[in-house]
């Protein structure tokens, strides 16, 4: 049996916990369990065994994590297109625990993605450190290494570009959308950044790009390919959302039971200008996407 007094305990940690699981790990549900199953864990420890209740459960929790991103890694190799982390979606005044996990710049999606780009073993290594949770001597622990080669693991790693300021990101936004909606391939072009890219996750489930897009052109024609074919789908909605803590766009259908999220888009910006456009559109895979 836990104690009132540690599971109070383990109640003040839980936000903080989840945030470190959805970086280590890029999925909502993931998160969730190993921050349930660190839970579980300690329920079965005695008190006495734990010395820093915190430090604990951020091993527990880096282990669980660990297992799941060596399964993902497995489901990747027979996943159709690209895989992109799930989303965290908000819209109006949430104040969900999610919520809170994304006020953290290193959960912006472009970090996010980053992060996905690594091994399990780098991203473990990187988000320990770079959060300054753990010596490299307890990292390597982890990861069942030595503390030396951890310390390799995550110094040498190249991770994010800076994350804009709010209001610069939202009034990049704003711009795109605004020519979008003249439906001139020129005027979309002048919102992108010259390094813009576009990455779909669709799983195969709906249509959009296959591959990575680069190059301006390239991505203005089918981002207005994407807005028109939107504009003539009858009953869905598009609404402004925070996705990951960051203005963005989220597509409904409110006839479905609780106006179910059908696709999400997030943006990542650099000198004012788009630089990193993401369509989530694989609703299996808009768990984070919990509206109220």
């Amino acid at each position: 049996m836990v104690s009132p007094f540690l599971a109070d305990l383990f109640e003040s940690h839980r936000t903080h916990l989840l945030s470190v699981a959805y970086r280590l790990t890029g999925s909502v549900g993931d998160a969730e369990e190993a921050v349930q199953e660190s839970w579980l864990r300690m329920a079965g420890v005695h008190q006495s065994e734990i010395d820093d209740l915190r430090a604990w459960l951020l091993t527990e929790v880096s282990r669980i994590c660990l297992d799941h991103l060596r399964s993902a890694a497995v489901r990747r190799q027979t996943y159709v297109g690209q895989w992109l982390p799930e989303p965290i979606v908000s819209v109006g005044n949430s104040t969900r625990e999610l919520d809170a996990v994304v006020r953290d710049r290193d959960c912006a999606m472009a970090a996010m993605v980053a992060l996905d780009a690594l091994t399990a073993q780098q991203r473990v290594a990187l988000v320990l450190h770079r959060g300054q949770y753990m010596s490299f001597d307890e990292i390597a622990a982890i990861l069942e290494i030595s503390a030396s080669a951890a310390k390799e693991l995550a110094v040498r790693v190249h991770h994010t570009p800076d994350v804009a300021a709010d209001d610069v990101h939202d009034l990049a936004v704003r711009r795109f959308l605004a020519a979008l909606a003249t439906d001139d391939v020129a005027a979309v072009i002048a919102t992108l950044h010259p390094e813009a890219t576009f990455t779909a996750d669709a799983g195969g489930k709906t249509e959009t790009a296959l591959n990575i897009v680069a190059g301006q052109e390239k991505i203005a024609r089918l981002a207005l390919f994407l807005w028109r074919a939107h504009q003539s789908e009858q009953g869905l909605e598009m609404r402004d959302a925070t996705v990951n803590g960051q203005s963005g766009l989220i597509i409904t259908d409110p006839n479905s039971p609780f106006g179910r999220p059908v696709r999400v888009l997030g943006f990542a910006v650099k000198d004012e200008k788009i630089w990193a456009a993401y369509d989530f559109a694989n609703p299996a895979k808009l768990s984070g996407a919990r509206l109220p």
